[in-house]
């Protein structure tokens, strides 16, 4: 009973109802510790055997807990659906992911689950405090990389892609189409989280790092550098495609001109609109320019007005002057010297696509220059102290 009186009874969280999943693969040194930690805490317990080559569930002999056995190895994404579509079934709320590998404190479920009460549904996220001596650089890489897809993909930064202790609602794993698998998994469910409304919230949480020997790693470094590859490629594709995704959480009224200026307004968010501002300023695509600059900001969540004010540094006739001459130069190796109604007018399909060849070399480098610039003045303007 005094285990119980933990979680189960806080005023905080008893409210929410929650089923903790561990999915068991070839941890038979933590998985016992890591469980008991989670009935500690006064939690119902579903461990999930994820296809491991011993037994672990023998480890678990004499635990209150519930049990789903995996035939074959499936990874996080299938132990945590099948866990969900079971908590589903009992009616409850909230599904907790702990790794069981012994790295997460389950006590530190609390701090989920208080965070959750103030603003649910919503999306938790164990926050990983390594320093750089902990984490290795390629780690480090594959985490700013994943960061950067996200924040086209979503509009928000996504720190915990590989955190072992996650918080999701059961309703929104069982509503959504997930079309990714093993490490990928983990972060489409938090940009899919985004896409329909729910809050993120980040959670700072220990995390005790093992002797990479005590550790166990299924990550394939080509074979799933690939399949991440693919899935930000599919992401980015989606949230560029004009359709609304579906929400479970409404949209929260923007602020106006104001909130137009104050969003996305860090110096790379604001680099990136610049560039992509400039590079569109660069293609024959007037008058659509503006709308197609304002909508291709919106859904790369870019700041609009930066966008639009630095494609607006390609006036006429300055852009097509120089991309047609560009362009000229690549098709015949020289510039274009007569500029007449012959030139201009009669040879006008000529004209465009030396236009079109010259912008797509002229424009993506005068982009670049001119994010580089941004970035550069946007991180001089910022005073000392903010980000």
């Amino acid at each position: 009973m005094e285990q119980e009186s933990n979680l189960a009874t806080d005023p905080a969280v008893r409210d929410l109802n929650v089923l903790v999943m561990i999915a068991a693969g070839n941890h038979p040194a933590a998985i016992r510790a890591v469980a008991q930690g989670v009935l500690d805490q006064g939690l119902p317990l579903l461990v999930v055997e994820d296809g491991s080559d011993d037994d672990c569930l023998e480890q678990l002999a004499g635990l209150e807990l519930r049990s789903l056995r995996l035939e074959r190895h499936g990874g996080k994404d299938q132990a945590l659906l099948g866990a969900a579509a079971l908590a589903g079934q009992w009616g409850y709320d909230a599904i907790l992911a702990l790794d069981a590998d012994g790295r997460y404190d389950p006590a530190d479920a609390r701090l989920l689950l208080e965070a959750a009460a103030a603003a649910w549904p919503a999306i938790l996220v164990g926050v990983r405090r390594l320093g750089p001596g902990h984490a290795a650089r390629a780690s480090r890489s594959g985490r700013s990389c994943a960061t950067f897809w996200a924040r086209l993909e979503c509009g928000q930064s996504l720190a915990g892609t590989g955190s072992g202790i996650r918080l999701y609602p059961v309703p929104f794993l069982l509503s959504r189409c997930f079309r990714s698998r093993g490490c990928g998994f983990e972060a489409e469910v938090l940009v899919r989280g985004v896409w329909a409304g729910l809050p993120l919230l980040e959670v700072p949480v220990s995390v005790f790092d093992p002797a990479g020997s005590a550790r166990v790693s299924r990550f394939h470094l080509a074979r799933d550098n690939g399949r991440l590859a693919w899935l930000h490629t599919r992401l980015l594709m989606r949230a560029l495609v004009p359709w609304p995704h579906r929400r479970m959480v409404a949209r929260p009224r923007g602020g106006g001109w104001r909130g137009l200026l104050r969003e996305h307004s860090s110096a790379p968010e604001l680099a990136a609109a610049a560039g992509l501002g400039i590079f569109l300023g660069a293609l024959p695509i007037m008058p659509f320019g503006l709308p197609v600059t304002v909508y291709l900001s919106r859904k790369l969540h870019l700041n609009p007005l930066a966008g639009v004010a630095a494609g607006n540094l390609w006036v006429v006739p300055l852009a097509p002057f120089l991309c047609i001459q560009t362009g000229h130069l690549m098709r015949y190796g020289r510039l274009l010297s007569q500029f007449n109604r012959v030139t201009l007018l009669g040879q006008v399909h000529q004209r465009a696509w030396e236009w079109l060849l010259g912008s797509l070399v002229l424009g993506p480098l005068l982009g670049l220059a001119g994010a580089l610039v941004t970035y550069l003045v946007a991180r001089a303007c910022r005073a000392p102290g903010t980000a």
